[in-house]
């Protein structure tokens, strides 16, 4: 009885089974992707995603093989050549390009709910509102920041009082007493400075009503229309990386120093941590990482025409999109896999 009941349902047994695997999800196909980072090598967040998506594993999991590289101002003229497919960029210098030369480009993803750019003076300057700038002299990299004549206005600072000199991206000019107020990237000169035996007091414009935004994913808008699937894997294999990382400091600076060798590892975890303060919020904890709105854009937008930012306006509608992102999220829970 009992090689009778087994000859009648081995047969049951094969259909089940073929059955359920012709109902399992197919494995998606390999595809290759290239990703540039913007800067070198280090902790800002859009890179600790990839990072940790990698060596994870979840690019594999989601059919992706991602080739890893870091360019110093090239990126984006790489993306635009096809040799780049996604690119880490600054949500103002997205809209600038946009706006000239009018590259064909999308943000698909918002790290920074507010912006890098900071004003830094020593603790011991007797500098502790933006009145107190008057008389002072001011540094800046390359131009003058939208951000600081957003303050000067909203303080009503009398900005013919304040000197203002190009100095480039030493920050050391601030320690030495050359100048008494710096230009700066929240998450790097701040603790270069106290690095020094230093303490700062920061000027934050999103502190005094300006709109900031940070750092994004870039596409090509041809690539994201022709390459949907490959563009939501990448954005969830991404933003699961940077889940893992905000749950795993020090395995995410292995990562990190993985590919920023020589990089002090202290400076990488404070650029990551500040940076992951700036990437949540409200509408993150609602909608999931990266998540940006019609109205963010736009007040950002208008900020920078406003103070000198922007040469002329863009249709902010076509500078993001979260397409990609409503795919992968469900009432703000990433969906994996």
């Amino acid at each position: 009885m009992s090689i009778v009941r087994t000859s009648i349902l081995a047969p049951i047994f094969i259909l089940s089974t073929l059955f359920v695997l012709g109902c399992a999800e197919p494995e998606p196909e390999v595809q290759s992707v290239r990703f540039i980072a913007g800067y070198k090598a280090q902790a800002n967040l859009p890179l600790v995603a990839v990072y940790a998506a990698q060596e994870m594993g979840y690019f594999q999991e989601q059919g992706l093989e991602v080739d890893i590289q870091h360019s110093i101002g090239e990126s984006m003229n790489l993306l635009m050549g096809g040799e780049a497919d996604f690119v880490s960029a600054d949500a103002g210098y997205t809209l600038k390009l946009k706006a000239d030369p009018g590259l064909p480009i999308v943000a698909v993803a918002l790290f920074g709910q507010r912006g890098q750019q900071s004003f830094i003076a020593l603790s011991d300057s007797g500098i502790s509102e933006p009145g107190d700038w008057e008389g002072k002299t001011f540094g800046y990299k390359g131009t003058i920041p939208p951000e600081y004549l957003a303050i000067v206005n909203s303080a009503q600072v009398d900005r013919s009082k304040i000197q203002e000199v190009r100095v480039g991206y030493d920050p050391r000019v601030l320690t030495e007493g050359q100048v008494d107020l710096l230009a700066v990237f929240k998450s790097n000169e701040p603790n270069i400075v106290r690095g020094l035996g230093f303490e700062v007091v920061a000027f934050d414009a999103a502190d005094f009503g300006m709109q900031t935004m940070g750092l994004t994913y870039v596409t090509r808008e041809d690539f994201a229309e022709e390459n949907p699937e490959t563009t939501t894997r990448f954005l969830k294999a991404t933003m699961k990386g940077m889940e893992y990382a905000f749950s795993n400091t020090e395995e995410a600076l292995d990562f990190v120093m993985k590919y920023a060798e020589g990089e002090d590892r202290e400076h990488m975890r404070y650029m990551m941590l500040e940076e992951k303060r700036d990437a949540i919020s409200p509408l993150t904890e609602q909608n999931g990482f990266g998540w940006m709105t019609s109205e963010q854009w736009k007040s950002f937008h208008d900020s920078l025409l406003e103070y000198e930012g922007l040469s002329n306006t863009v249709d902010v509608e076509s500078a993001f999109t979260n397409r990609f992102l409503g795919d992968i999220y469900e009432d703000g829970v990433l969906q994996w896999p």
